[in-house]
């Protein structure tokens, strides 16, 4: 299966098949479970119980819900009274559901009592001690997606042999690569965010407020099922330097540049990272320059990746301090211009494994797998404006694929 297909389920067609990507996801994670000695795994942080369980988990990370992965692919999970009584209901794949103590986050947090936070982290371990005891694995070594210490203590003042780390590296190592339902989503998400970029094209217009023309892209990526959590649009002045990554009640003029990242965006909790760039009318020759910049740096780290390529390699096709308009910055460094030129893991978070940057590869370098989904991105100023472009991509055996698809050889013109 490749392309996009619709985002409701049907039988008469192979679309995303969700039970098949569950079942997947869970068998990576069990088996270098498996690998690396441990007996369970509890998994505290959202986008680690998505991978495992399934479930659309949209509060902070620990705040009431946690689930503990056990070494013959049983799943225990506890959640708030009326999401554990659903989710018995509706998640039939799910076959033990409990109440959750909300050890962490917000509720330990508002309580004012260091007694009450005590309490309740006690309260939150103990409910996992009582599982592994049934399950017969107290004795064996635990892993734990967070280095809480609070609940870590709590943890050993009960004898459980806690191992963040080795968690930690489990998870990474099953989710850095895609399964082709993965893919799938991300693809999805990324037509999702096109019809965004089609609302923008067709609301722009001088004397319309970036706030307005931004609301119009999120109604347009809601109503196609989407999460959107994430993402701004932005124009002229406020394009270089990006403004904070926030949305304004900005007059959009004539000649103004203006760029939108679709980032966070999530389809079946896949997010995307998608910027593209605009001209309110025709770009002058400087608007254009800046733009066949930023697109020929892009491509030319995209031709670099493939398997078995290290991402010290393949992060010197990235701009040189120079290129990044260092000295514009004050800066001495490429670590210290994060997020201006770089590429990114995608997955169920939005920086996942791999990171290529010349902030950090160059002396800590890793390889690049078939399979890895990313959005690689970059930028360039105009003047007292700038543009950005990123595409998204799954590497294949041959190079990369897009899965982002919005025109990209020149910058998008919105006529007024």
């Amino acid at each position: 299966m490749s392309g996009t297909r619709g985002t409701m389920a049907v039988d008469w067609e192979q679309r995303i098949d969700v039970k098949r990507m569950r079942e997947e996801r869970k068998d990576r994670a069990l088996s270098r479970m498996r690998e690396a000695g441990l007996g369970s795994m509890l998994l505290i942080d959202d986008p680690n119980i998505r991978y495992v369980t399934g479930l659309a988990m949209t509060g902070g990370s620990g705040a009431d819900h946690y689930s503990l992965l056990l070494e013959d692919g049983t799943v225990v999970h506890w959640d708030t009274a009326d999401h554990a009584s659903n989710q018995r209901y509706n998640c039939p794949w799910l076959t033990d559901v409990r109440y959750a103590c909300p050890g962490l986050g917000n509720v330990p947090r508002a309580s004012g009592r260091d007694s009450a936070r005590s309490f309740l982290l006690d309260k939150m371990a103990q409910t996992v001690v009582d599982a592994l005891d049934e399950y017969g694995l107290a004795d064996k070594a635990m892993g734990i997606d967070t280095g809480h210490a609070g609940l870590l203590d709590a943890f050993e003042s009960k004898n459980i042999d806690t191992r963040p780390a080795e968690c930690a590296a489990v998870m990474e190592d099953a989710r850095k690569t895609k399964t082709e339902d993965e893919i799938e989503c991300l693809r999805q998400v990324a037509a999702v965010c096109e019809a965004g970029f089609q609302a923008i094209a067709e609301n722009a217009k001088p004397g319309a407020r970036e706030s307005e023309v931004w609301g119009d892209a999120v109604r347009e990526l809601w109503r196609h099922g989407a999460m959107a959590q994430g993402g701004y649009l932005t124009s002229g002045p406020n394009t270089w330097p990006k403004h904070q990554a926030n949305t304004t009640d900005r007059l959009i003029r004539p000649g103004d540049l203006v760029y939108a990242d679709f980032y966070n965006v999530g389809y079946l909790g896949y997010r995307s990272c998608y910027y593209r760039t605009f001209s309110m009318g025709e770009p002058t020759d400087e608007q254009r320059d800046a733009y066949e910049t930023a697109r020929d740096n892009l491509y030319a780290v995209l031709d670099e990746i493939e398997p078995g390529k290290t991402t010290d390699e393949i992060a010197a096709a990235f701009p040189d301090m120079a290129g990044e308009h260092a000295d514009w910055y004050g800066a001495d460094d490429h670590w210290q211009l994060t997020t201006n030129h770089w590429a990114h893991g995608l997955g169920l978070q939005l920086y996942e494994v791999p990171l290529i940057w010349r902030g950090l590869s160059p002396d800590h370098p890793i390889e690049i797998e078939a399979g890895m989904t990313m959005a690689v991105e970059t930028q360039e100023p105009a003047g007292r404006q700038g543009v950005r472009v990123e595409e998204m991509v799954v590497v294949r055996d041959d190079g990369v694929e897009l899965l982002s698809q919005w025109p990209v050889e020149e910058i998008t013109v919105i006529e007024h």
